[in-house]
């Protein structure tokens, strides 16, 4: 067993403290029905050496569907933690962290565990056939676990997430997407696929095209409360609608609509649990004309109404 595989173990085993392991930073969140995900950031030791590593963890009872799960696990190393908020920090706020004395050296330990009604939202509209389609839908027959290969697109994912600067709701709406797009990658890796090889879309070969549909996808996530159509989406990130919606399904795994509503529902979740809001007032936020559009809504995406959340 390597390092990273072993701080791996410890860290599920052990959240806040192993022996040489000094924790700077732990963060957990659990929602019903939603993703949960741990964060752990350790001080790294001179003598630690670390190759990153993601993990897949596929687990099924046959007996007990209520114990079902899919697990994401990923070691990063090479990292640097600040201690100041990024916000605060005088050195990483004007991005001069190469000078900031506030700087530690950190391996990232983090987690995400999917429950099956989480994942239906990506079976219902997918094209994929095989391994993909049985583990996502949760018809596989037997437990595994799978080592994956940490390209250069999760790594970017990872990073991202890690070292972000969003406070408060805006920062559960990017961990939300994040998580969704480490997904994505973990199943491409998990077949062996490499979409960074090639696109079926010929104008995704230009980088500036596929910066885009990136953007675009950012511009969604900034009008979760304001929804916005995909005419002024297109005109927004400078690309016709037919590339963009061709695009986007092709780099994301899903069209426009269902990523922006599984993002609304998703946030709508973290609202109503982790906010205390009401049903009416998650509604108006998220800009649906009634209360009854918005639990129909909610219903087809987590199965069940908002009211019921709180009693899961």
């Amino acid at each position: 067993m390597n390092q990273s595989t072993d701080i791996l173990s410890i860290a599920q085993r052990q959240p806040v403290m192993h022996d040489d392991l000094e924790v700077l930073l732990h963060v957990d969140r659990v929602v019903p029905g939603s993703v949960n995900y741990s964060i752990r950031r350790y001080r790294r030791q001179p003598q630690w050496n670390i190759d990153d590593t993601g993990i897949l963890v596929y687990h099924v009872e046959k007996n007990n569907p209520a114990g079902n799960y899919l697990e994401l696990k990923f070691c990063v190393s090479g990292n640097v933690y600040c201690r100041q908020k990024q916000t605060e920090c005088d050195f990483c706020k004007f991005s001069s962290s190469k000078s900031c004395v506030e700087k530690v050296d950190s391996v990232d330990v983090v987690s995400f565990s999917f429950k099956p009604t989480y994942l239906t939202q990506f079976t219902n509209n997918s094209n994929q056939t095989g391994l993909t389609e049985e583990v996502l839908s949760f018809r596989h027959k037997t437990s595994f676990s799978k080592q994956l290969p940490l390209c250069g697109k999760t790594r970017t994912a990872i990073e991202a997430l890690l070292n972000h600067t969003y406070t408060d709701t805006r920062e559960n709406i990017f961990i939300n997407a994040q998580t969704q797009i480490l997904l994505l990658y973990s199943m491409d890796c998990m077949l062996g696929e490499d979409k960074e090889t090639g696109f079926t879309c010929k104008f995704l070969q230009n980088a500036e095209d596929r910066e885009k549909i990136i953007k675009a996808r950012e511009v969604l996530l900034q009008h979760i409360g304001e929804p916005i159509t995909i005419k002024a989406l297109s005109r927004k990130v400078a690309i016709n609608e037919c590339y963009l919606k061709k695009g986007f399904k092709e780099i994301f795994g899903t069209t426009i609509f269902d990523f922006y509503q599984g993002q609304r529902m998703e946030h709508a979740k973290y609202l109503l649990y982790d906010k205390g809001l009401s049903v009416t007032e998650v509604s108006m936020m998220l800009g649906y004309s009634s209360i009854s559009h918005f639990s129909t809504a909610f219903k087809k995406h987590t199965g069940i109404k908002p009211c019921e959340l709180l009693l899961h």
